[in-house]
């Protein structure tokens, strides 16, 4: 398995990772840090995370980046380090997935909102995320994988700044649909399968949000819109609530497991979890999945 492409051309769903953050605050990581400083100060236990994931049977590892634009970063002073923490990560997903796996370079949201509405420049944007890819594409990933965005706009800033750093990349794009089916900004699923697919988007869904219902509704009307669109689920535990300080996750693995036969008959080709998850709910989907002769 080298590449997009010929993983793609492989029969079956294609089974992405579960939560990073997760895993790091289980294994110590205190809430409120940066989990990206993790890629330098405690790379062992990253590593696991990622290699846990694979022996789980995930063929798609998501590299400790989703904060790690200058944007997120600069809440813990790390703005400067930007490259250093990406091409780390990027290495230590690399290591991890040896043949087994391609590794995605996770690229989340600002964090802003952008001008006109906000305060973040386009151009400042796109440059932003130019240096976030060009260090994770320097680092080894395979694809490049934009997540949890709620904005048609920000989504633009980030594939442009991919492209930036890479010509031919494929770039998946994810965006969080938990606003009464909608995004924060308003975005349908329709709309967002159709302009990201345009876009040139080499896979579109959603992630993250309340649960696995919203995702399988997501799918189910991207489907409907963009049928020929390679299409992503991947979906939180359930619906958080707070614990003495911490979010927990209700959907265990039986009900992960349950969640990813259906993506997959909604019509999902990649199918992975989100926050709340852990291993035992990505082994328990591959098995779902396999029962069903669906991998």
């Amino acid at each position: 398995m080298t590449t997009w492409s010929e993983l793609l051309a492989q029969p079956g769903v294609i089974l992405a990772d579960g939560a990073m953050g997760t895993m790091l605050m289980a294994n110590g990581l205190e809430f409120g840090n940066s989990p990206e400083l993790w890629n330098v100060d405690e790379p062992r236990r990253v590593g696991a995370v990622h290699a846990a994931y694979v022996e789980a049977g995930a063929r798609i590892l998501l590299t400790n980046t989703f904060g790690g634009n200058r944007f997120r970063l600069q809440l813990h002073n790390l703005q400067e380090r930007a490259a250093e923490l990406n091409r780390a990560a990027a290495r230590l997903a690399r290591e991890a997935a040896g043949g087994n796996a391609l590794v995605a370079g996770d690229i989340g949201p600002s964090g802003g909102i952008l001008a006109p509405l906000g305060e973040l420049e386009p151009e400042a944007a796109v440059a932003g995320f130019a240096e976030q890819a060009a260090a994770l594409v320097e680092g080894g990933v395979d694809v490049i994988w934009l997540e949890t965005m709620s904005s048609l706009e920000e989504m633009r800033a980030a594939l442009d700044g991919v492209r930036r750093a890479s010509a031919d990349i494929p770039i998946i794009t994810t965006m969080t649909f938990d606003t009464r089916g909608r995004t924060m900004m308003g975005v349908t699923p329709e709309r967002a399968a159709q302009t990201l697919s345009g876009w040139g988007a080499v896979a579109v869904g959603g992630n993250c949000g309340n649960g696995p219902d919203e995702i399988l509704e997501v799918v189910a009307k991207m489907r409907a819109t963009a049928p020929g669109t390679t299409l992503v689920a991947k979906a939180n535990a359930g619906v958080p609530h707070l614990h003495a300080g911490r979010p927990v996750y209700g959907a265990g693995p039986d009900d992960m497991a349950r969640y990813a036969t259906a993506a997959a008959e909604a019509g999902a080709r990649v199918i992975g979890a989100c926050c709340g998850s852990t291993p035992d709910h990505l082994r328990a989907m591959r098995d779902a999945l396999a029962a069903k002769g669906l991998l």
